[in-house]
């Protein structure tokens, strides 16, 4: 299973904003789109689900649901993504569609270490700098973290950088073998910003091609 390079991360002040949000980032080029709304009701939830289904499904964007693996499964999201609170991957893992992808949260080595035994497809490392889209954040990793992380874990998985990430920091993050990124706050300020950080993570993409070739 190839995971995009970009995600966005939904972000607005309501859940029509969300969906608006949604819609400028799929016409502007992302590839796959984590709906993250944090409301109470399922029942709405899964309304809301079903309204980013059809907008990504028009654009052949991935939609991936934060949290919530039935809803993933009754829109036939291509995955959900699971922080460190919610259902564990391999529970999840039990009800989902063979196809569909599951990310976990990880903050530390050891966090990524547990999650890599329990059947994800992406594992998201962060936070790389200070957020405001997030309560209670945990240690912030920065370069440094991340070197020190991927150093350690040799794995296939890819692993996604997020937290604060902006267009300036995409070349130093991806020399620390973080293989893609997720983006909530720049990319919702400006959707333009989504061809420059596509360019900036498929430039590394031709670099690794040039060198295996040689």
């Amino acid at each position: 299973m190839i995971i995009p390079k970009l995600h966005y991360i939904s972000q607005g002040s309501s859940p029509a904003a969300h969906l608006e949000n949604i819609q400028k980032a799929c016409s502007s080029g992302t590839e796959l789109v984590q709906l993250r709304l944090k409301i109470s009701s399922e029942k709405k939830l899964l309304k809301f689900a079903k309204e980013a289904r059809k907008i990504t499904s028009h654009f052949q964007t991935r939609l991936i649901i934060n949290d919530y693996y039935k809803i993933a499964k009754a829109v036939k999201a291509d995955g959900v993504h699971l922080g460190q609170t919610d259902t564990c991957p391999t529970i999840a893992r039990t009800h989902l569609y063979s196809w569909q992808m599951i990310g976990g949260t990880a903050n530390t080595l050891q966090d990524c270490e547990k999650l890599l035994d329990k059947d994800i497809d992406y594992i998201s490392l962060g936070p790389f700098r200070e957020t405001i889209t997030k309560d209670n954040l945990p240690p912030v990793l920065g370069l440094k973290g991340y070197r020190a992380i991927t150093d350690v874990l040799k794995t296939p998985i890819p692993i996604i950088g997020v937290g604060g990430i902006t267009t300036e920091d995409v070349t130093d993050i991806l020399e620390t073998g973080i293989s893609g990124i997720a983006v909530s706050g720049e990319i919702t300020r400006d959707f333009n910003s989504i061809r420059k950080f596509n360019q900036l993570l498929n430039a590394s993409l031709t670099e690794e091609q040039r060198h295996t070739f040689k």
